[in-house]
């Protein structure tokens, strides 16, 4: 019998994968407790068209965020910092200044995709990784200057 899971079912399958099983397994087991429903003709339809609008979705999302990539690429960002006479900073530059420096100029990057091989705690220019989505990412200069 072949039903569509509702959720996730150890040993079966993950939520909306359409599965072969038992019929007694699926209508007294799977069906009652609500994990999976019977797989028809408008069910497995909806389900296709479902699968290609999130296909469509995630299509337009990365071409989307390749493009900003593309525009960021050796951008230069200034961050404004607290720091003492030598050039020493007060704390340091995290991700979330370096994406305030990137949102004031009009580009939304979150936190955690700002790559940091260790923290900035002097002043001076220092080239920084963006991980946007997997397989895109874009190198930019961040210019750390004191308030």
């Amino acid at each position: 019998m072949k039903i569509i899971l509702l959720q996730d079912v150890k040993g079966q399958g993950k939520k909306g994968e359409v599965i072969d099983v038992n019929e007694g397994y699926a209508r007294n087991f799977l069906i009652k407790k609500g994990l999976a429903e019977v797989a028809t003709a408008s069910k497995l339809n909806d389900i296709s068209q479902k699968k290609a609008a999130a296909d469509f979705h995630k299509a337009e999302e990365v071409k989307a965020t390749k493009a900003m990539a593309s525009e960021l690429k050796g951008k230069t960002f200034t961050v404004k910092i607290k720091a003492g006479q030598n050039g020493k900073v007060f704390g340091s530059v995290t991700g979330a200044d370096i994406s305030e420096a990137l949102q004031a100029e009009g580009y939304t990057v979150d936190k955690r995709k700002v790559i940091l091989t260790q923290p900035i705690k002097t002043l001076g220019s220092y080239d920084i990784e963006l991980k946007l989505l997997e397989g895109v990412s874009a190198k930019i200069t961040v210019n750390v200057e004191a308030e």
